[in-house]
Formats: C-alpha cells, sequence, structure tokens
C-alpha cells in the first residue's frame, strides 16, 4: 500500500478519535443550560469532562500537524479557503478552554453564569462548524487550476453543509447526553437518560438524511456499505437508551460518529478536497502529498510513538472511570 493512501488513512482514524471523544464534551457543554438547574449541578456536569477535555483536543491538533506534514497542499488550501470557519472554530476552544479554567475563581454567581456561557457558545460553534467543514469536503469548493479556493463565505454556507452542521450538532449532543447517563448518578443521571431518550428520534432523522444525501450523490459501494453501518449503529442505540443500558448506548453512538467519519473519508478518496469546478482541479492523495522520504520519516514517528499516547489516554480515562454525584459538589465556593 502507498504511504499517502496510509497517510489518509491514519488522517481518518485520527479524526473519528476526535469526533468520538470530543463529542462527548461539546455534548456536554451545549446540554450545561438544559440539565444544570444550578451551579452544582453544572459543576458535576463540567467535573465529568474536566480530566479529559483537554486531552481530547490533542486528537484535532495531531490531525492538524499530520495533514501539514503529509499533505501540504492539502492544508494550505483548507486553512486558506476555510480561514474564517476555522478561527470561529479556534476562538471557539480558546475561549471554552478559559472557561473551564476561569469559571471556579470567584465565588459569585454572575460571574460563574458569564463563564458557563462562554461554555456554551465555545461547544455550539465548533459542534455546528466542525460538521458545515466536513460537508464542504466531501461535496466539493471552487478550487481553480491553481488549487486555490476562488469562492467566498457564503458559498460554504450551502443547504448540503448546513445539514452536515446541524448533524454533528445533533449526534455530539446525543452522545453527550449519553456520556453524562454514564459517568453520573442520581437525578442528573436519570435526567439525562431521559433527555438522550427524547432526543434519539429526531437524531436518528437528521443523521439519515444526511447520510443519504451524501450516499446519493456519491456512487462508492465502500461508503454506503459504511453509512448503513453508522446508521444500524445509532439505531440499536434507541432499545440500549431507554433500557437505561448507558455503557452499550454510549458504545453505539461511539461506533455512529467513527462509522460516519470514515464513511466521509472512504466517499472522499482518491480526493483530499475536490473542485466543484472541474475534476482535473481537484486535491488527491498524490498531487497533494510530501514527499516520500517525508512520508516514511514520519511513519516511523508515528510507529514510535501512537502507542504511547494511547497508552496514556487510556490510563486516564481508567483512572477517571468512577460515576460522579452532586452529593460531592460543595455548596459554593471552589473550582469548576
Amino acid at each position: 500500500m502507498e504511504l499517502t493512501t496510509v497517510w489518509f488513512a491514519l488522517i481518518a482514524i485520527l479524526w473519528a478519535g476526535y469526533f468520538l471523544l470530543e463529542g462527548f464534551d461539546f455534548g456536554v457543554g451545549v446540554l450545561l443550560p438544559v440539565l444544570g438547574r444550578d451551579n452544582r449541578e453544572r459543576r458535576l456536569m463540567i467535573n465529568t469532562i474536566g480530566p479529559v477535555w483537554d486531552g481530547n483536543e490533542v486528537w484535532v491538533i495531531v490531525a492538524g500537524g499530520a495533514t501539514f506534514a503529509a499533505f501540504p497542499e492539502w492544508y494550505a488550501t483548507l486553512f486558506s479557503g476555510f480561514y474564517l470557519p476555522l478561527l470561529l472554530i479556534l476562538v471557539a476552544l480558546i475561549v471554552r478552554g478559559v472557561a473551564f479554567e476561569y469559571r471556579g475563581k470567584r465565588d459569585d454567581d454572575r460571574w460563574r453564569r458569564r463563564w458557563d456561557l462562554c461554555i456554551i457558545v465555545g461547544s455550539l460553534v465548533p459542534a455546528v462548524l466542525w460538521g458545515v467543514a466536513f460537508g464542504n469536503i466531501v461535496r466539493g469548493v471552487r478550487l481553480d487550476a491553481d488549487h486555490e479556493y476562488v469562492g467566498g463565505f457564503f458559498d460554504l454556507l450551502n443547504p448540503y453543509a448546513l445539514v452536515g452542521g446541524l448533524t454533528t450538532l445533533a449526534l455530539f449532543t446525543l452522545h453527550g447526553a449519553v456520556f453524562l447517563a454514564l459517568k453520573t448518578d442520581g437525578e442528573m443521571r436519570e435526567r439525562a437518560g431521559k433527555l438522550a431518550a427524547r432526543l434519539i428520534v429526531p437524531v436518528i432523522v437528521i443523521a439519515a438524511a444526511f447520510l443519504l444525501w451524501t450516499a446519493l450523490a456519491h456512487h462508492d459501494v465502500a461508503g454506503w456499505i459504511l453509512m448503513g453501518a453508522a446508521a444500524v449503529s445509532l439505531v440499536a442505540a434507541v432499545p440500549a437508551i431507554r433500557a437505561r443500558r448507558e455503557g452499550w448506548a454510549f458504545l453505539a453512538t461511539a461506533a455512529t460518529l467513527v462509522l460516519a467519519v470514515f464513511a466521509l473519508f472512504v466517499t472522499l478518496f482518491p480526493n483530499v478536497m475536490p473542485s466543484s469546478i472541474a475534476d482535473a482541479n481537484s486535491l488527491t492523495v498524490t498531487n497533494a502529498s510530501a514527499s516520500p522520504y517525508t512520508l516514511k520519516v514520519m511513519t516511523w514517528v508515528a510507529v514510535a510513538c501512537t502507542p504511547i499516547v494511547l497508552l496514556y489516554q487510556s490510563w486516564t480515562y481508567w483512572v477517571f472511570r468512577k460515576r460522579l454525584s452532586v452529593d460531592r459538589i460543595p455548596a459554593s465556593g471552589g473550582h469548576a
């Protein structure tokens, strides 16, 4: 197998891991005003992701770095053409990270409400814009013969991409509700489970619409199979959620996100960024890749470092595996 194909697959795995892990982070943030009735409950929600959210963001940093090193032409075109939405995502992630650190610095309700709003917006904006970005990548954008993006910002806000943004928001919100039901106990667990049960049918409808639109627009058998598997996984979450089997429900929503990302990348291959102007203008794994020597060095580095990162992150989740309850949250004061 060519190293260009290997690195395309590795980047797909990195994005799948990011959507799986950061997806429930975003979901928890979006649900903060829905499930968090008071400061103690909101602190409980934040504490479920407190030990892991920054580690989860490493996946997108590595995905961006791998794209820059393995496919520099793709990276350059992507970050120049999608500059504004990617900047909005970056600002949202920065504000969200600062809010996690600062909301508990003062024992003041107004102070905490402002930082809670930053967490909500900092979760909502990326949850939508990642779907919009990937929708445009799969659909194709206006690239000229020099592989330069010649469209405008509003060209990115087409119906297909907007449905993609709604889909990621819906899936992440459901994933976050299931995660909260899995990680908490008592009343929060009950409310999160009931909310997940109410969300599952609308999420299935939205996700099915996006996957069907993608399948009809791209006649790729492997992509169809993966989209079908993603749909089956999402439907399988229904009985698990209703039976309060949070572990199985989380595995089902996690599998849905991973399979959906794989389906989009398989549908995209061998392109990395199709041109909607002319097929000859498209960026592919061949014309966008770095030199063979660069890919070879990167492969050896990845082989050496990836197991260490995976073991460390797995150990982190194992250490913080226990359920949390609002009874352990002080009535006031302290950090978030």
